[in-house]
C-alpha cells in the first residue's frame, strides 16, 4: 500500500470536514487504494473497502487499536485492545462480485452491495427493499423472470446469508464480555469513523506543529511538511528550550 504523505493527508482531512461519513469513507478509501480511480471506489464491495480501510489504519497508525464499550447490562466502561493488521489480514476479500443460489424453483444472482449501493438505498422509503433492488442481477422463478418484489421471504433471507458469507467483512461485529457481570455485549466496530477520529486529531497536531514552527523559523507550511515527524519533533523540542 503507497500511502501519501504528510500534505496528501492533510488534504485529505481538509475535503472530509465537509463530508458526512459516506463522503469520508469514500475520501478514506481513496487513500487507501489510490491504485483505483474515484469512478471506481463506489462499487467495491464493502467487505473488501473495510479490509482496505484496516490496513491502512495500520499503516498510519500502528497495530493496536483502543476501543471502549459500555456493557448494555450493567453500564460498565470496557476497554481493550484490537489489532488492526489482524482485522485487515482476517476480512477475506471476496473471491467474485455476485452469489447465485436456487431456492424452490427460483434461480437467483445478486451483486455484493458495495458504498454507493448503501448510499443510494439509505434515500429510498423502504431502504431494505431498494438495496435488494438495486443489488439483485436476475431472478427467475420456474423459467420465468421475475423482479425483486417477487422474491419471496424464504429466497430473501438466503440471499442475505449467501452474501453474509461471500463478503463477511461487510460487517464488523465485535463481541465482547463483561468482566464484571459477564455479559456479552455485541457492538459494530466503524472503521470508517474509528479512522475518521484518529485522522482528525492527527491533522490538528500537525497543523499546531507548523504553526509553531512557521513562527519560530519562518519556514512555509510545505517546508514544514516535508521535515519527517521525528526532524519536526526535535526542533519543536529545541523552540521550547529557547
Amino acid at each position: 500500500m503507497a500511502i501519501t504523505g504528510a500534505a496528501g493527508l492533510l488534504a485529505t482531512w481538509e475535503a472530509g470536514l465537509a463530508e458526512a461519513r459516506a463522503g469520508r469513507a469514500l475520501l478514506l478509501h481513496g487513500t487507501a487504494r489510490p491504485d483505483l480511480d474515484a469512478a471506481t471506489l463506489p462499487a467495491v464491495p464493502l467487505g473488501e473497502r473495510e479490509s482496505d480501510l484496516f490496513a491502512l489504519r495500520r499503516a498510519l497508525f500502528g497495530e493496536r487499536m483502543q476501543v471502549r464499550l459500555e456493557c448494555h447490562a450493567c453500564g460498565t466502561d470496557m476497554e481493550f485492545e484490537l489489532d488492526a493488521g489482524e482485522f485487515a489480514r482476517s476480512l477475506a476479500k471476496p473471491g467474485q462480485p455476485v452469489v447465485r443460489l436456487t431456492e424452490d424453483g427460483w434461480d437467483v444472482t445478486f451483486r455484493l452491495p458495495a458504498a454507493a449501493d448503501l448510499t443510494t438505498a439509505a434515500r429510498a422509503a423502504d431502504p431494505r427493499a431498494a438495496l435488494l433492488a438495486g443489488c439483485l442481477v436476475s431472478a427467475v422463478h420456474d423459467g420465468t423472470p421475475r423482479t425483486a418484489d417477487a422474491l419471496p421471504a424464504p429466497v430473501q433471507r438466503r440471499i442475505a446469508e449467501a452474501v453474509e458469507a461471500a463478503d463477511p467483512g461487510s460487517d464488523v461485529t465485535l463481541n465482547a464480555g463483561c468482566p464484571e457481570c459477564g455479559t456479552a455485549t455485541r457492538a459494530e466496530l466503524d472503521i470508517v469513523s474509528y479512522l475518521w477520529t484518529e485522522l482528525d486529531a492527527w491533522a490538528r497536531e500537525v497543523l499546531l506543529d507548523v504553526h509553531l514552527l512557521a513562527t519560530a523559523y519562518g519556514w512555509s507550511e510545505p517546508e514544514i511538511l516535508a521535515l519527517s515527524p521525528l526532524r519536526r519533533r526535535y526542533y519543536l523540542e529545541l523552540c521550547a528550550d529557547v
